[in-house]
């Protein structure tokens, strides 16, 4: 193992996150801040609890998942892109690391840089509403594994692309709606019986729920089911990469 390689791509990676703190760093807070703003203080305050639950700090767990999943695709996704763009990613291919000593490095900086992004949001989530969390180590672990998982897809969707426009296609086209309509904002068991089985048919539905059942001890799928769809997807994102640098497709042509 390489670690010196690993270690000079992770430092990279993170020297350019802060080098645009305030893109980075202070613009998903503040998107953040807005929705609770909207949702917990000026509906929340008209809503009952849900599940015992207060509307405002009900969808916490949501609101760190949108921001955890944008933030991993787009680090990711963005720090293998430019050296693609630029050219230097011969120079990279060329060096004495492998490719999972290149993953290490981008998807580690890039699931650091979520992780930040998301103890942010949480620091911020207790100005508006009181909560606690039920169990804290199953919630950082739920976290790290969600970070990492989607910084492997925002690492491959950053080889796929071949324009500044694709990058952003799969996170706002697809991530997006897919958090809205997971339940990020009420819980499924409140749809009618047909819905409630389209909503199992969406990913995403297992990340908040696993996240949710970390704050308040109840979620609406078995945090077991929502872990090992979680382990399953980061499987499959793992050997569409080796497969990637095994063929060179998108980055040797």
């Amino acid at each position: 193992m390489n670690l010196h390689g690993v270690r000079a791509i992770y430092r990279f990676e993170m020297h350019r996150a802060f080098r645009t703190w305030a893109q980075s760093l202070i613009a998903p807070v503040l998107s953040t801040s807005l929705y609770f703003i909207v949702f917990g203080s000026a509906i929340g305050s008209r809503m009952g609890d849900i599940g015992g639950v207060d509307y405002g700090a009900y969808i916490i767990p949501g609101l760190l998942m949108l921001s955890l999943l944008s933030e991993s695709i787009s680090n990711s996704a963005f720090g293998i892109y430019m050296p693609k763009w630029s050219g230097t990613i011969y120079e990279l291919l060329s060096a004495p690391v492998n490719w999972v000593e290149v993953l290490l490095g981008y998807v580690g900086a890039a699931a650091t840089k979520s992780l930040i992004v998301g103890a942010l949001i949480l620091a911020t989530a207790r100005v508006f509403v009181p909560y606690e969390v039920a169990h804290p180590v199953w919630m950082l672990g739920f976290l790290v594994l969600t970070a990492i998982t989607f910084c492997l897809f925002g690492f491959l969707i950053g080889l796929w692309a071949d324009s500044f426009q694709k990058l952003q296609i799969i996170p706002l086209l697809v991530i997006t709606p897919l958090t809205f309509l997971g339940g990020a904002f009420y819980s499924i068991s409140m749809l009618p019986p047909f819905w409630q089985t389209v909503s199992l048919f969406n990913p995403v539905v297992y990340l908040i729920s696993g996240l949710r059942w970390a704050f308040y001890g109840a979620a609406d799928v078995h945090i077991g089911v929502s872990v090992g769809m979680t382990l399953a997807f980061m499987a499959a994102c793992l050997a569409a990469v080796w497969w990637v640098f095994k063929t060179g497709y998108r980055i040797r042509r």
